[in-house]
């Protein structure tokens, strides 16, 4: 892509005067083919998904004209929304099915778990802060995801009642890959996640869990907010 086809993709998704539906679905059509596509991500159902979710209803107001740019975006209480082509990197890299079950760890704004819903048929979405547990959960009840379970919690232990799960996403750096999560891995499953000293540039890790051992793999460096334990929280 030139420099210039650039610049105007991008004046293009910040505009924000009289925005109506049919801009912002102009709007996601150009992220998808400009900063998904573009960079490599092929598969059908991430794409389509990508594609259908209307990721500015997941975003404060004052963030709607941004919803579409390329990058991530606050959504209050020191959380953040991830990256475009995080999601669909993410996503693609779990190799999904409709009949898996997929847990998600850091629900925040539900977007994330609104992409997964989208291609299987049953996603489990915990998140620790309370007010974005709700809030997300409210949020998609009303968009019509019937197939997202949003619990408030600390997401380190999973989620035993409802495991084993064919592949789990993390959405919050973690020093180290906490063990409930790979018990709770099917043999075969995939669990992607960013891991890394704290405060630091993480490496987004692959897990495959095979019968007799667990295989990770580096897939890229990215910056996470941290994975935070309930023991850890400030009051």
């Amino acid at each position: 892509m030139s420099r210039i086809a650039g610049i105007l993709i991008c004046v293009f998704l910040m505009t924000g005067a009289a925005i109506g539906q049919e801009d912002y679905i102009a709007k996601r059509k150009l992220m998808v083919e400009a900063q998904i596509k573009a960079r490599g991500i092929v598969s059908p159902a991430t794409l389509r998904a990508m594609s259908k979710v209307p990721r500015h209803l997941f975003v404060p107001e004052g963030m709607k004209i941004y919803a579409y740019t390329d990058g991530p975006l606050p959504i209050g209480n020191g959380q953040t929304i991830s990256q475009p082509y995080i999601v669909a990197f993410m996503t693609q890299a779990l190799r999904l099915k409709q009949d898996h079950k997929v847990l998600e760890i850091g629900t925040g704004s539900g977007y994330q778990a609104a992409v997964l819903a989208k291609i299987v048929d049953s996603v489990y979405t915990i998140e620790i802060v309370k007010d974005l547990a709700l809030r997300a959960q409210k949020k998609l009840y009303n968009m019509g995801y019937d197939n997202i379970e949003v619990r408030w919690g600390d997401g380190y232990n999973g989620w035993p009642g409802e495991a084993p799960f064919d592949a789990i996403m993390v959405t919050a750096g973690a020093e180290s890959i906490p063990q409930p999560l790979i018990d709770q891995l099917k043999v075969g499953g995939r669990m992607i996640i960013p891991v890394g000293p704290h405060n630091s540039i993480r490496q987004l890790v692959l897990v495959h869990k095979k019968k007799n051992k667990v295989v990770k793999k580096e897939l890229m460096a990215v910056r996470f907010v941290p994975f935070t334990r309930e023991k850890n929280r400030k009051p």
